[in-house]
């Protein structure tokens, strides 16, 4: 009896490891910093870990219009990153739905068999900026810290991490990590017009208040500024069109079609002609047409 109660347990026991052994096999291979071989890009989670996006969204830079320099210009910037020549940090700024954020994910799918990773990270975790940017130095792929509709509140401190990063710290920033940041302001910080009522006059020169040197001082430590307008009605058809087409749908353009007269009317419900708003009215009509 007793033999048989040590046999059944030694069964158990190497089913077990079988189990255990199955699953390690199917896990991603990972490093201790949570980095794996495989991920294109990464969350930077509360828990001060990296966690592997599994599935990111590649979008090719072609579906992006309206933005034409400033897709060249920051192509041009990620291309001399992955090459090991200098480049800059980038802030994208401008109006709502312009494609900031769209533009800076597009990236992946044009230069991630170059080597090209995405780590995006929540304003509110700046402050781990330093340990991050620490992790990623040393390893052979070029990492984009992106962090997405950047701004800070008056008495948030977690500002002074950025700054520190960009260029104030003992020290250097590693060669393969950027930053990449999009807002809706150009200077991330709230501008009062008491700020403006510190400023003084000095041989006809304007010179501001610590307060506002201070907002302009971290947007400053971007080297690259990108600034994103709000589309006329010719560039807001035409990206209305490319996403209709995307979609599959043949589409007249010109001559007053329903379509446009139909996006047109989007944007004035919502106040706003935007490559986000296209896409949106592109969705809706095209699965009006396909029903």
């Amino acid at each position: 009896m007793q033999q048989e109660t040590l046999e059944q347990i030694a069964a158990q026991l190497t089913r077990l490891a079988d189990i255990a052994e199955a699953r390690h096999a199917a896990e991603p291979p990972a490093t201790d910093d949570g980095l794996t071989d495989d991920a294109l890009a990464y969350r930077w989670r509360d828990d001060g870990t990296l966690q592997p996006i599994a599935a990111p969204r590649l979008l090719p830079l072609d579906r992006l219009q309206g933005v034409a320099r400033q897709k060249e210009r920051l192509i041009a910037n990620t291309a001399q990153f992955l090459a090991d020549r200098p480049a800059n940090n980038a802030l994208l700024w401008g109006a709502r739905g312009t494609g900031k954020s769209s533009l800076v994910r597009a990236l992946l799918h044009e230069f991630a068999d170059a080597g090209l990773r995405i780590v995006e990270v929540p304003a509110h975790r700046l402050v781990d900026l330093p340990d991050l940017v620490a992790r990623l130095a040393g390893r052979s792929e070029h990492f984009i810290v992106f962090s997405d509709d950047l701004s800070f509140e008056t008495g948030d401190g977690s500002y002074k991490a950025l700054k520190a990063v960009l260029d104030g710290s003992l020290a250097a920033a590693p060669d393969n990590v950027l930053i990449y940041a999009t807002s809706n302001r150009r200077h991330l910080l709230p501008e009062y017009q008491s700020d403006n009522q510190a400023a003084t006059h000095v041989d006809g020169e304007i010179h501001h208040g610590e307060a506002v040197e201070e907002k302009i001082s971290l947007s400053e430590r971007f080297g690259l500024w990108l600034s994103f307008y709000p589309f006329d009605q010719a560039h807001y058809l035409e990206i209305a069109a490319r996403h209709l087409s995307a979609l599959g749908l043949d589409i007249d353009v010109g001559h007053d079609a329903p379509w446009e007269r139909a996006a047109l009317q989007w944007a004035l419900a919502r106040g706003n002609r935007s490559g986000r708003t296209a896409e949106q009215f592109a969705r809706d009509w095209a699965g009006q047409q396909t029903g």
